[in-house]
């Protein structure tokens, strides 16, 4: 079974910054664009930023400029740099993968469990 997992949410400060990471693990064949999401309460699931298998990135307008998403497509894993926190970023963030499982080797999109942020002072 193919699975993501999150970690490295936290509550931090204003101005604070926080790395959040996600592996995939299970029977793998082939993992293509990886991406954050995050989800607010009382708002929509929004896409945060995408990296795709060669290393192209596209990020929310909220967040250029502070957030960085990489990858180690060794490790199967993505990160989120997030630098220059505000309030209103606070939400759970989940990762995302286009991952094609060794048995059907048919691509479908994996979500992991989400990771709480909070930014507040």
């Amino acid at each position: 079974q193919v699975q993501l997992v999150e970690s490295g949410g936290g509550l931090v400060q204003p101005g604070e910054s926080l790395r959040l990471s996600c592996t995939a693990s299970g029977s793998i064949f082939f993992i293509n664009a990886m991406s954050w999401y995050r989800q607010a309460p009382g708002k929509q699931r929004e896409l945060v930023a995408v990296i795709g298998r060669s290393g192209t990135t596209n990020y929310a307008d909220s967040v250029k400029g502070r957030f960085t998403i990489s990858r180690d497509n060794g490790e199967n894993t993505v990160y989120l740099q997030m630098n220059g926190l505000k309030t209103e970023d606070t939400a759970v963030y989940y990762c995302s993968a286009g991952i094609a499982p060794t048995d059907t080797k048919y691509f479908r999109d994996y979500w992991g469990q989400g990771t709480q942020v909070t930014v507040s002072s």
